[in-house]
């Protein structure tokens, strides 16, 4: 037996002694409106209940409570968890990522706890809620579209039935602005002025270890036709005194990261670099926040306050998606790819700001060569990830009413990916797949940046080298397993002996600086030099046990250039300085025995 103390509003813990929530056993227990999320990691959180939580405000608190979960939990896990609780009313927020889960929870949800209403929200169920409620008939209803004042007045309804004052607007369920029950869709609700929402995170406690999602405004000025997040094109913003008041809160609760999901938060100047000013001007050294940008119209004046950001401070995601003029222009897209390129080599040069672009495969007039030649020109950018993300089909997007006339076949299912275009066979999409694990494995993990290096010289093109490896791992059967850092190394000297046999030597050498730059490695490679020969070297120089490591090279690796390999020199000797790591790649300080800096450390 256990019992729920609430620690933290909204939030339960448990001890042994009850199996019921602490003052809410018998008949005469409060009113409890659960709002359930499903993440996609422990270290998300789903910013949506913590704002519909606010948005109703403190008198109506004590009536709602909250529960995150992952999609990594055993279903029945959650499901004895939402028992246990016994809440009258459960809201499920609901997601391209979860909402498999979602369906097959609320089926039994219903069998356990008959007498709790079950009601969906989230962008996954606000289009075609009427048929999903056809499909889900324990599902009461769907809170569509924006939710906090749907939620607020949902809450309020249920209280008065209650026989509670709660000065609801509303005494039938059906006029309910944003509601949609099988009885037909009610009126549209009106979005909320950003400057009445609440700030949701009060209380950091909760929040320790992770990822916080933050937003300054909503909607995006752009109608890209894959994505919904451009409907209307009105950008409304939250205004910026508040928003550094409710940053200053993050920064001095010291909250290590902060991602703000305004989907082109560059598009108005002006607030943008009275954002970054602010977050530059209160660095506490420890806070990183995560922005997606448009970097063609990024200006002289973004990009110098950019550039003079404490490294770590900031990260950029920048949707590039395809360098193919066709597509760039059928999926409604507006940019221009070289101002991209100069905007990104310029943030690159700067060294202290970690760039992630975007592309995405599948999409309209790109064909296996096109997404080839625009790989090609991304990774030449040597962003710090390259995500490569295939084409969701969504409900309600140009993308999907057009999906015959394009001979797109996608997934019926979430993420409703596709599998074949008029221009991209499933093959090829298939071997794509193949390539994003070679990418996310050998170049998205950092762990293998000078190798990569190494060996994107011995090609004419980094697509070929990433396709080859993606093969190389399935005639292997290396993709059904998971294998160990040092692991991945040795099976990368397998894929260069048969290859790229001339990157031998060098390539050897490359991953064990790898192995080291990351980490001093307990395991020594097999193939590495016995470390006796210079360990009168080490003894005069790893002075912090452990924290300090020498090895001996013939190749100035620290110098290496893109799409370049040093040439075989005299010995030079690295040592790596694990007291000290690069805040972009986390990885150890590394000088040339001798080049210490006045601390007697190698230092960035």
């Amino acid at each position: 037996m256990r019992r729920i103390i609430n620690k933290i509003p909204g939030r339960q813990t448990w001890d042994k002694e009850l199996s019921t929530p602490l003052g809410f056993s018998g008949p005469e227990k409060p009113m409890q409106f659960l709002l359930a999320a499903v993440n996609a990691k422990y270290i998300h959180t789903n910013p949506a209940i913590y704002s519909l939580r606010a948005y109703a405000g403190k008198g109506l608190a004590p009536y709602i409570a909250l529960a995150e979960y992952t999609i990594n939990n055993r279903e029945e896990e959650i499901l004895g968890d939402l028992y246990k609780r016994h809440p009258d009313v459960i809201g499920f927020s609901c997601y391209i990522w979860n909402i498999a889960t979602i369906r097959e929870l609320v089926r039994e949800v219903a069998k356990v706890l008959p007498g709790t209403d079950l009601w969906l929200g989230g962008p996954e169920v606000s289009y075609n809620a009427g048929k999903l409620l056809e499909e889900l008939p324990m599902v009461k209803g769907i809170m569509a579209g924006e939710g906090e004042e749907t939620f607020k007045e949902l809450l309020s309804f249920y209280l008065e039935g209650r026989g509670q004052d709660t000065r609801g607007k509303y005494r039938k369920l059906e006029e309910i602005p944003g509601l949609v029950l099988r009885q037909g869709k009610g009126k549209a609700r009106e979005p909320v002025e950003m400057d009445a929402l609440p700030f949701p995170y009060g209380d950091l406690k909760g929040f320790q270890n992770k990822i916080i999602y933050y937003e300054t405004s909503r909607g995006c000025p752009f109608q890209c036709s894959y994505c919904l997040s451009g409907a209307g094109r009105k950008v409304r913003f939250r205004s910026l005194e508040i928003v550094k008041r409710e940053l200053q809160h993050f920064l001095d609760g010291r909250v290590p990261q902060v991602k703000l999901t305004d989907r082109t938060f560059n598009c108005s100047h002006t607030h943008a670099m009275e954002i970054w000013r602010y977050i530059r001007a209160h660095d506490n050294g420890e806070t990183n926040f995560h922005f997606e940008v448009s970097a063609d119209i990024l200006d002289e004046e973004e990009l110098e306050l950019l550039g003079e950001m404490r490294p770590g401070l900031a990260q950029l995601e920048i949707g590039v998606q395809s360098a193919n003029d066709a597509t760039i222009a059928e999926i409604h897209r507006t940019m221009d790819l070289a101002r991209v390129k100069k905007a990104v080599r310029r943030i690159k040069e700067g060294g202290n700001i970690h760039v992630h672009l975007d592309l995405i495969a599948g999409l309209p007039h790109e064909d296996y060569r096109s997404f080839a030649r625009s790989f090609d020109e991304v990774y030449a950018l040597r962003p710090d990830q390259l995500q490569l993300g295939f084409l969701k089909v969504l409900k309600g997007s140009y993308m999907h009413a057009h999906a015959e006339e394009y001979g797109m076949l996608f997934r019926g299912s979430p993420p409703y990916e596709v599998m074949q275009t008029g221009w991209i066979t499933y093959e090829e999409i298939l071997q794509l797949k193949r390539v994003e694990e070679a990418v996310e494995d050998y170049y998205n993990s950092g762990q293998y940046a000078v190798s990569m290096e190494v060996l994107a010289a011995q090609y004419d093109s980094p697509f070929r080298l990433y396709r080859e490896l993606g093969e190389f791992y399935r005639e292997k059967g290396y993709s059904l397993v998971s294998h160990s850092r040092l692991r991945r190394a040795e099976i990368l000297l397998e894929f260069a002996s048969e290859c790229a046999p001339s990157a031998g030597d060098i390539l050897r050498e490359s991953l064990l600086y790898d192995l080291y730059a990351r980490e001093n490695i307990k395991s020594r490679p097999s193939w590495a030099a016995d470390p006796a020969e210079w360990k009168h070297l080490t003894r005069q120089y790893c002075k912090n046990g452990k924290l300090s490591h020498v090895e001996r090279f013939f190749y100035r690796f620290m110098r290496i250039k893109s799409g370049g390999v040093p040439a075989r020199d005299a010995e030079p000797v690295y040592m790596f300085d694990y007291t000290v790591k690069n805040p972009q790649s986390r990885q150890a300080a590394v000088c040339e025995v001798g080049e210490f800096n006045a601390q007697g450390l190698c230092g960035y």
